[in-house]
């Protein structure tokens, strides 16, 4: 099976890094890293070195390269990109893709595999969700910081039972995924929790813990995840009765220290993912007839702010 990995910064090195280590130089199978400058570089020189809580992995893809052209047709492809370059990355493997490429994104957000659709011609279009704490903490570097990530995936019609080599080809290379049949259920899960955090703590310019503490900010998380549970459950999510009252007890076991990826973009003053966010949830309301005014206020402050 031939495998890319687009995207090899945090979630492509954390799980095409392992990819890479049990594939990269067997007969069967080849390991592709489609990157870009000086890390791209130095993975061409010595390789992914995957810094993880259990040791260090030193990942030597089969092929790693900025110009897909030269790297064939793909088997399966993780698209671990940020959203805003999800569309030019699509493109850009787009003569790499046949019909029978199962294609499988590892973004946040819960409308990725639809965006592909609408760019890639041709695949197997799967959802994915992935659990997993980790950067680039140097070119050729990457560290991950969870002692554990995890990949949920599946199709849309629940039928899982083609897939299954490929929960097995993941698992044999020592990453903990998970075939199942509800993988929107799966996505909206860990949509209410990091679409309302990441909205809050970019916001208000505070971490977790106080957001925790201050309880009008708590308040108006609580309000947030209302709103992203009234859209889930109008698209037809089929979420736990006590989906709001989970997520806001998940967010208080995080480290009080804890910040947002959305919010650290916006700190160092980088492109971010607002509209995969807050936006995303501002436009489904309009659309559904649901009203979505928390996510309104942050939406129209935070593009000021950004």
């Amino acid at each position: 099976m031939r495998i890319a990995v687009v995207g090899v910064g945090g979630v492509g090195g954390a799980f095409g890094g392992r990819l890479a280590v049990r594939y990269g130089s067997v007969p069967d199978h080849e390991v592709v890293f489609i990157a870009r400058g000086e890390h791209l570089r130095a993975i061409k020189e010595k390789g992914l070195r995957l810094l993880t809580s259990a040791g260090e992995l030193l990942a030597r893809p089969t092929l790693a390269t900025d110009n897909p052209l030269e790297a064939g047709s793909f088997d399966l492809v993780l698209f671990a990109v940020k959203s805003y370059g999800l569309e030019a990355a699509a493109r850009s493997v787009a003569d790499n893709v046949h019909g029978e490429t199962i294609i499988i994104p590892l973004l946040n957000g819960v409308d990725i595999t639809e965006r592909l659709l609408g760019v890639l011609p041709r695949g197997v279009f799967l959802y994915g969700t992935v659990y997993v704490s980790a950067f680039i903490e140097a070119p050729g570097v990457v560290r991950q910081v969870s002692p554990a990530g995890k990949l949920i995936f599946g199709p849309a019609d629940g039928a899982v039972e083609k897939f299954q080599g490929i929960d097995g080809l993941f698992q044999d290379a020592g990453i903990a995924s998970e075939l199942t049949t509800e993988p929107r259920a799966a996505l909206w899960t860990k949509f209410i929790f990091i679409c309302p955090a990441a909205s809050v703590t970019s916001l208000l310019r505070k971490s977790f813990g106080a957001v925790m503490d201050d309880p009008e900010a708590r308040e108006l998380l609580a309000g947030m995840i209302s709103e992203v549970e009234q859209i889930a459950r109008a698209k037809g999510i089929a979420l736990p009765a006590d989906i709001a009252a989970a997520t806001l007890e998940k967010i208080r076991q995080f480290p009080p220290e804890t910040k947002t990826s959305l919010q650290l973009d916006f700190e160092k003053g980088r492109e971010t993912e607002i509209d995969t966010f807050t936006g995303f949830i501002v436009k489904s309301g309009r659309a559904l007839g649901i009203a979505t005014p928390l996510h309104d206020r942050a939406y129209r402050e935070l593009v000021v702010k950004g």
